[in-house]
This record gives structure tokens, C-alpha cells and sequence, in this order.
């Protein structure tokens, strides 16, 4: 059962409804404030996956390797556009808050929920964990954060929000049966270093989130798909060469 894909997706939608109905009573330094909690609470997500890291060198070049490709090929650019695509039907089936924003700020800030919710780098490496391990527990403190998070953003943008647990749902359930066919091919190592790989993504994003440094988390994606085989290369093959 996915359940953390499930839990996930329910803490948007039932966070953006929340959100909707507070509407103006949170003050901007509220909604200030608490996104720094939530920068602080990836970044520890992140360094407790970090520590069970086994190959370091090959943890290392999967994140410079995949964020170098992601940079390449503008990977964090389609991931806008695939947004984009979303935010239609969606703004279009849902009603919109009446907001000081303009329609241009209006369509940028809804674009930033759909990537945050659908396509960040912890949603995609908890899915994966979860897909492959049957460990839920990234998915499920994710939520935590998301329910407040879809919350803050519907108190603008409205009830709009809570669509958004659609396709986060489609998405990372797709992303939780692919996680099931790779599982039997890894070894704990290369779980491990995946996990590690996945912290580092969590760090970045809570650097992010507490606006320290813009870290380009989705073109850092592809490394999360680099991570095991290099892991196991660097098992199999370049250790024995260096003993």
C-alpha cells in the first residue's frame, strides 16, 4: 500500500482547504516565520538520512554528475513547463481567492506550489524510499510540512491548492510502482547511498526554504537515478582495483 503517497496527498489537500478558509487572518510574518521552521526541519531531515552514507565518493559524483545533466539538458525548466500545463485546467475547475496579485504573479505563484508539491526533490526521494523499502517515514513527516505549507499558500491563491494533491498523487504513486520493480536489483549499500543522495537534495531544499542559498533542486533530480549504479561501480569494481 502507498500509504505515505496517500498521506501525502491528503495533507495538501486538506492543508490548501484550511488555507482557503483562514483566508487574510494569518499576518505575513507568520507565514514568514514558520516557512523558516520548515527550512529547519528538511535540513535535519536531510542530515539524519545523510549519516548512513557507505560510499561517499560515489555519493558525491551522482550529485555533481546528475546536477551537471540536469543543468545541461534544463531539466528543472521542463519541470516548470509540466507545471505550467497543470496550472490550467486546474485554476479553471477551481474557484480563485479574490487577491491583490496580479494575474502574472498569480499564475508564478501557483507554479512554484505545483513544482514544490509534485516535482521537489524530497517528495520524488521519500516516494522512491518508500516505493523500495516500504519505509513511509520521509513521506509521512513531509506531510507535516506540506499541510502547513499548502495552507500558508491557499490563504492567496485559495482553495485552487487543494487540487493540487491530484496529480501529486498520480505522480508519486507512478513514481512508488517503479520504486517496487528497482527494489530487487539493489543491496543495502546502494539503498544507503541512496538515501544519502536523497539528504543532500533535503539540505539544498531547506537552504532554499530559509532563503540562505537558491540550490537548483530540481536540475539536482537526476542524480537520485545516478546514485545506485554508481554505488554499486564503486563497490564492485573500483574498490577491488584500489585494494
Amino acid at each position: 500500500m502507498p500509504t505515505g503517497v496517500i498521506i501525502n496527498s491528503l495533507s495538501v489537500l486538506f492543508g490548501g482547504i484550511i488555507g482557503g478558509l483562514l483566508g487574510d487572518k494569518l499576518s505575513a510574518r507568520f507565514k514568514t516565520e514558520i516557512t523558516l521552521i520548515f527550512g529547519v526541519c528538511s535540513m535535519g531531515m536531510g542530515i539524519n538520512a545523510i549519516v548512513v552514507m557507505r560510499n561517499m565518493p560515489a555519493v558525491i559524483l551522482a550529485i555533481v554528475l546528475g546536477t551537471g545533466i540536469g543543468l545541461a539538458v534544463h531539466f528543472g525548466h521542463w519541470i516548470d513547463r509540466g507545471a505550467i500545463l497543470m496550472e490550467k485546467p486546474i485554476s479553471k475547475l477551481f474557484p480563485v481567492r479574490k487577491t491583490t496579485l496580479t494575474d502574472a504573479e498569480f499564475i508564478s505563484a501557483l507554479v512554484t506550489v505545483i513544482v514544490l508539491f509534485c516535482a521537489g526533490g524530497t517528495g520524488i526521494y521519500g516516494t522512491l524510499d518508500a516505493g523500495m523499502t516500504g519505509n513511509s517515514t520521509i513521506l509521512i513527516s513531509k506531510s507535516v510540512l506540506d499541510f502547513f505549507t499548502a495552507a500558508i499558500f491557499a490563504c492567496n491563491l485559495g482553495y485552487v491548492v487543494s487540487a493540487i494533491a491530484i496529480p501529486q498523487f498520480i505522480i508519486f504513486y507512478i513514481i512508488f510502482l517503479l520504486a517496487k520493480l528497482i527494489f530487487p536489483l539493489t543491496t543495502p549499500t546502494m539503498i544507503a547511498d541512496f538515501k544519502a543522495c536523497g539528504g543532500f537534495l533535503m539540505l539544498a531544499t531547506g537552504f532554499r526554504m530559509v532563503k540562505i542559498k537558491e540550490f537548483p533542486i530540481a536540475d539536482m533530480i537526476p542524480a537520485m537515478i545516478l546514485v545506485m549504479p554508481l554505488s554499486w561501480l564503486w563497490t564492485t569494481v573500483i574498490m577491488l582495483l584500489l585494494s
